[in-house]
């Protein structure tokens, strides 16, 4: 076939809307002129039921573009669909003088002012509704200069499309993942090299405008304590340092000003967010930050078994978590703070620390941040 001198900026357009679907609806004015058919569209075709959608088009009325959806697809000769690449117009599909007498032709295609339609199947999977590109080559039949034409088109129209629906896969991934990190009751906070805040779930959220243990300074994302903004500056000084702590499960213990405990824990970001995102983003790690407490529901249960404590030594721990250090848990509990200590040390011993800040992290390990 002659090379068309507008043919480069034409399959350009073509991987260009592979990129962004939005311009499917200019490109395909451009296909049709390409062509030099009367109109062109991009239709979505299922076999089973018969039923068809126009995603993009041009030069056909919009009220036959709905006839078709609603009654016309049904009785449209592309029943059958031809195999991926081919392309067939109404004589190559069924009986031709059959066709004209059928409703298809009678009262959708012949108002129109128009005798033939051509088709070429562009999805090489088996789709359950392939994309098809679709043309009204004008007055009079296909002729072999359209039917090459709509050849040539079919490989760029392919590639577009895949890269179309790859798109669309890690998009629907991000949005996915961005509503179950919504969802939780832990703080999600996304964090550049400068410690910036790129993003907070809505639990980070309210965990930033209480401005307590963290806190929100001109976008920069800072902890109550020197020591927790020292060691969030360090670990999110670059993407590798992120990596490596989150390897080693590094986690930042905070203290709010009446004594509770938190706990950050950070992750790394590709992992996470980044293959499903649709645009690069500037963050190089989140901190995924909870209240270190038992649920007693689950996570004391799962620490008794875990350190066959008594239910004393338990009741010592959950209070040491929750209310603070041993005075607090002996007016807490309605004991004595040499039994408090006694329990403590006890607990010490079952479960391999020395500190109550490190009985609080091991603590934290067993809780559970998502939504019950």
């Amino acid at each position: 076939m002659r090379r068309s001198p507008n043919q480069s900026d034409l399959i350009e357009s073509i991987y260009d809307a592979g990129l962004h679907p939005e311009l499917w609806s200019d490109v395909v004015v451009t296909l049709n002129d390409f062509i030099g058919s009367r109109a062109c569209g991009l239709i979505s075709k299922d076999p089973v039921s018969k039923s068809g959608a126009t995603h993009y088009y041009c030069g056909v009325d919009p009220h036959y573009i709905k006839l078709y959806a609603e009654t016309y697809a049904q009785y449209d000769p592309l029943a059958r669909l031809p195999r991926y690449g081919e392309v067939r117009n109404i004589p190559d599909l069924v009986n031709y003088d059959e066709y004209r007498r059928g409703r298809f032709y009678q009262e959708w295609l012949r108002p129109q002012g128009s005798i033939d339609v051509a088709n070429v199947v562009l999805e090489q999977t088996k789709s359950p509704c392939p994309m098809l590109l679709t043309v009204i080559p004008g007055k009079g039949m296909l002729d072999a200069e359209k039917r090459a034409r709509m050849q040539f088109l079919v490989p760029h129209a392919t590639r577009a499309l895949l890269i179309n629906k790859a798109i669309e896969r890690k998009q629907q991934r991000a949005i996915a993942l961005a509503d179950v990190v919504d969802r939780l009751n832990a703080g999600v906070i996304l964090l550049d090299t400068s410690c910036n805040i790129v993003h907070s779930n809505p639990a980070a959220e309210t965990i930033l405008a209480a401005d307590d243990f963290l806190r929100s300074v001109a976008g920069r994302l800072v902890a109550r304590s020197s020591a927790a903004s020292a060691a969030l500056r360090e670990t999110f000084r670059d993407a590798g340092e992120v990596a490596l702590a989150a390897a080693s499960g590094r986690k930042i213990p905070l203290t709010s000003h009446d004594g509770a405990y938190y706990v950050a824990h950070v992750i790394a970001l590709p992992s996470l967010l980044r293959e499903g995102a649709a645009e690069r983003t500037s963050a190089v790690g989140a901190l995924f930050v909870w209240k270190a407490e038992l649920d007693s529901r689950s996570s004391a249960g799962l620490i008794d078994r875990t350190f066959d404590l008594t239910p004393a030594e338990l009741r010592v721990l959950q209070s040491i978590v929750a209310v603070g250090g041993v005075p607090e848990t002996a007016a807490a509990l309605g004991i004595a703070e040499t039994t408090v200590k006694t329990h403590l040390h006890r607990v010490f011993a079952k479960t391999g620390v020395s500190r109550q800040a490190d009985l609080v992290k091991l603590a934290a390990g067993f809780s559970n941040p998502l939504v019950h």
